[in-house]
């Protein structure tokens, strides 16, 4: 389809029928439409265009456990990068983002990972060709332009929604749409521990690229079991809000790294690689030996991972059965447990700065029965907690919150059904 057709059917109110991934399709229409603008003043407009997109996603349940080979569950929502695509013969691909430098992949040089820099979006771009030509898809150059509303450091995985993205590209120019996003988001966390040099876990690219509420379940890393679970949140009258408290990012890696380390160190201690398998009978049995050897803390954070596997599998059977009640209860859980055992709230380096931990005690002292439930968002010590508000009073829960952390703070999300895909 090209350019001016496209642009025409967007503006006659094709993205209508996209209801069920936009909250509300028509404010989409100029997006698009700005994004068509920019392919073709890059590109030029006589091409056969694609459109595709991938959501972001929030972690519903399972804090910091995927990297121990825990559960999680994670839902995709309706904030997504877009992109506008076309085939060339040049063998390389181009790729300009808004907001960013534009990339460029010879894909000559995607056999040598170190052709390209560490933590660069063009590693990552290399790196899923590279994982799509190893696995025997084929691969081939493309022109693309991208915009995102998943924003950069709000906890929704903006890089992981930018990985899976490559490989929605490559699947529809070249393979018909037949590779399984399951597989797309192997092939995204491939590229970003290879090509970009970052060891994540799998379980961003698997909620952005499967859509819908999902259960993962780590136990084999290489092979997750993958189940998407049918619940619509907005149907019983809820909204997701993100927060974003505005914290200081800046020198924490070594609070995130230290986490699955001294889960990972007491794993060690019980004769094994990670605490997947060992139960809370058997850490206790081995407390005063962990706190001597790895310290209370790394012994209260085993206690939260296999309280919160429990919590998951929980969790996951109340989505199922729609007793949504039972679900707040442990989402509310979840939070405490990290609050208290995993103690991923905020840095003891910078103690005077506590927004994350001013967010959940707004949560917890907001009108009466108007927040459900609350928790920290993602890898914590700053960034973003999650709420579940219904929806009648969103807007008094946004007005305080953004009074405290700064207008625009609050982002209300709904869980979209569809993960990486082609539109039109």
């Amino acid at each position: 389809m090209r350019a001016n057709e496209l642009k025409n059917m967007i503006s006659a109110g094709a993205l209508e029928k996209y209801a069920d991934i936009y909250e509300n399709p028509s404010a989409q229409r100029n997006r698009f439409i700005s994004a068509i603008n920019s392919f073709v003043e890059l590109y030029g407009d006589d091409r056969e265009l694609f459109v595709l997109s991938v959501p972001g996603r929030s972690e519903i349940l399972g804090n910091h456990t995927d990297h121990n080979r825990g559960t999680v569950l994670a839902g995709a929502i309706d904030r997504d990068i877009i992109a506008i695509a076309a085939k060339n013969d040049s063998g390389c691909i181009t790729l300009k983002s808004e907001g960013y430098e534009k990339d460029t992949v010879d894909l000559s040089l995607i056999d040598e990972p170190s052709a390209f820099s560490n933590y660069s979006s063009a590693s990552l771009v290399a790196g899923v060709a590279k994982g799509f030509k190893d696995s025997g898809y084929s691969i081939g150059g493309w022109d693309a332009y991208a915009t995102s509303d998943v924003l950069k450091g709000s906890g929704i995985s903006s890089s992981a929604a930018f990985e899976v993205m490559i490989g929605n590209i490559f699947n529809h120019l070249y393979n018909d749409g037949k590779v399984s996003n399951i597989e797309i988001a192997k092939l995204s966390q491939y590229a970003e521990n290879v090509f970009f040099g970052k060891p994540c876990g799998l379980m961003d690219q698997m909620a952005c690229a499967v859509g819908g509420f999902v259960y993962m379940d780590f136990e084999c890393p290489c092979s997750p079991n993958v189940e998407p679970i049918d619940f619509s949140l907005s149907a019983a009258g809820y909204s997701l809000c993100i927060v974003n408290t505005g914290g200081n990012h800046a020198d924490l890696n070594d609070d995130y790294a230290s986490v699955p380390a001294e889960m990972k160190r007491v794993a060690s201690i019980l004769g094994g690689e990670v605490l997947r398998g060992f139960t809370e009978e058997e850490i206790i049995s081995k407390s005063a030996q962990i706190r001597e050897e790895a310290g209370d803390r790394a012994l209260l954070r085993s206690l939260h991972f296999v309280r919160e596997n429990k919590r998951v599998a929980c969790a996951k059977k109340s989505l199922l059965d729609k007793d949504i009640s039972a679900f707040f209860e442990c989402v509310n859980s979840s939070g405490r447990s990290s609050f208290e055992y995993l103690q991923n709230v905020y840095t003891t380096k910078n103690v005077g700065e506590q927004g994350l931990s001013l967010a959940l005690a707004l949560c917890d002292g907001f009108e009466k029965n108007t927040v459900k439930a609350f928790r920290v968002h993602g890898g914590g010590f700053a960034g973003t907690v999650q709420a579940y508000v219904c929806k009648e009073n969103v807007e008094s829960y946004e007005q305080l919150m953004n009074s405290v952390f700064g207008d625009g703070a609050v982002m209300k999300l709904s869980i979209r059904p569809a993960g990486a895909c082609r539109l039109f």
